[in-house]
């Protein structure tokens, strides 16, 4: 169990109740796609964003990825971590059938795997010494080592995604974001200089 300085947003109960196991923290449910209506909830996670900060966990799917959006764009990004579970093919022990994409939710996650998300995502552990961080990387740092604006930058983001564990629906802006407290300039070098390259004709 670790004790988390921010407050956690979740998707639903189940997923509220896996969390509780693995973080000492205020969890909040979205309620599923519940919270795009829920002004006073939505309010509610403003207040607990400025006041501690907050970290977002949603499953890695499509209904996931459009919740984690619409907070993104109704909180101040500066108060907002984002957490990511890796794509893992499977079905919670509760449901009868697996979800629309075959994907586990955060339900379904051990509890080291949720751990490991949330320390990836840079959440305040208290009782852990803070370490000194270097600047984040930026946009152009990702261009220049080819994973944007190149004909096979798609392909080498999905394969950093892969080797990363991250979700493949991870934008390049949340990919950038993870990246800046996963691993250091030298570690994504080193990553992209280990992939395959293109087949040669």
């Amino acid at each position: 169990m670790i004790r988390i300085r921010e407050a956690i947003v979740v998707e639903g109960r189940y997923d509220k109740a896996a969390l509780a196991n693995v973080a000492d923290a205020v969890i909040v449910d979205t309620a599923g796609f519940g919270i795009f209506s829920d002004r006073e909830k939505l309010a509610l996670l403003r207040r607990l964003a400025r006041a501690r900060g907050l970290v977002v966990l949603t499953d890695s799917d499509g209904g996931g990825f459009l919740i984690r959006g619409f907070l993104k764009s109704a909180i101040d990004p500066a108060l907002v971590k984002h957490a990511y579970i890796p794509d893992i093919p499977g079905k919670e022990r509760r449901k009868k059938s697996p979800s629309k994409e075959g994907k586990l939710g955060v339900e379904g996650m051990g509890p080291d795997v949720l751990e490991a998300a949330l320390r990836r995502a840079g959440v305040t552990i208290l009782g852990e010494g803070d370490k000194e961080t270097a600047p984040p990387m930026t946009k152009a740092e990702l261009y220049a080592l080819g994973l944007t604006g190149r004909p096979d930058s798609a392909q080498k983001r999905a394969a950093v995604k892969k080797a990363l564990d991250l979700p493949e629906k991870l934008t390049t802006n949340g990919l950038l974001d993870v990246l800046n407290v996963l691993v250091t300039r030298e570690e994504l070098a080193a990553l992209i200089s280990s992939l395959p390259g293109p087949p040669r004709s």
